[in-house]
C-alpha cells in the first residue's frame, strides 16, 4: 500500500483520491506514524457489509470445546481450608 505524509498527501490530494478510486487504497501518515487510509467507497461499502459469520460467537466457541476425551481435572477437597463467615 502506498505512503503518503501527510503534507504530501495534501499537496497532491488529486492524485491520492484517484489511487484509492482505481483500487489501491492510500496510507497517510503523520509524524511518521499511520494515520488514516483512503480508500473508494465502494470497498469502503464493501469491508462494512461484510457478515461475521465467518466468526463464532462466544458461545459457539464454548460449545465446541471438546468434551470427554483424556481430561483430568484436580479437584479440591470442600474442605480444603477452613472458611470464617
Amino acid at each position: 500500500m502506498p505512503t503518503w505524509q501527510l503534507q504530501d498527501a495534501k499537496n497532491r490530494f488529486s492524485a491520492v483520491v484517484d489511487a484509492a478510486l482505481a483500487g489501491e487504497p492510500q496510507q497517510v501518515t503523520r509524524r511518521g506514524k499511520p494515520a488514516v487510509v483512503v480508500l473508494a467507497v465502494a470497498e469502503y461499502e464493501r469491508l462494512c457489509k461484510q457478515e461475521p459469520s465467518d466468526t463464532p460467537t462466544f458461545v459457539e466457541h464454548l460449545l465446541a470445546i471438546p468434551k470427554g476425551g483424556d481430561f483430568e481435572f484436580e479437584r479440591w477437597p470442600l474442605d480444603a481450608r477452613p472458611v470464617d463467615l
